[in-house]
């Protein structure tokens, strides 16, 4: 079963819907990243930038505390951060790892996406 609350911090206001998403795969993969670099305590950062072949790409980052506006939310015991502006991009978004025979990596369901590039980390909103 898939839990997702929000931690308020001083820093970090709730919001008062679930944002984004972590699979229970998705949620093993990043815990045992955080576990191999030390930082049990961390979490995953999510954002949206500019760029990639349809306008908008995604990017992953450990991150460790968070920065100024962030809403941090959990979801399958992984902290997630998301800055202001991703958070309109990213909103009812999965984050999900998929292993093939050609290799693994992280992948982002997007219901706000209204078109995706081929490698699938592209995006357009």
């Amino acid at each position: 079963m898939q839990t997702e609350t929000q931690t308020p911090t001083p820093s970090m206001p709730p919001m008062t819907d679930p944002m984004i998403t972590v699979t229970e795969s998705a949620a093993g993969k990043i815990r045992e990243l955080l576990s191999e670099e030390g930082k049990l305590e961390s979490g995953l950062r999510v954002f949206v930038q500019g760029g990639g072949c349809s306008g908008f790409q995604y990017g992953l980052m450990i991150e460790e505390g968070g920065g100024v506006g962030d809403q941090l939310f959990e979801s399958n015991g992984v902290r997630l951060f998301v800055d202001p502006v991703s958070v309109s991009y990213l909103k009812g978004a999965e984050v999900d790892f998929v292993d093939t025979i050609t290799g693994g990596g992280f992948t982002i369901k997007n219901p706000n996406a209204t078109s995706t590039c081929g490698c699938g980390s592209s995006f357009s909103a």
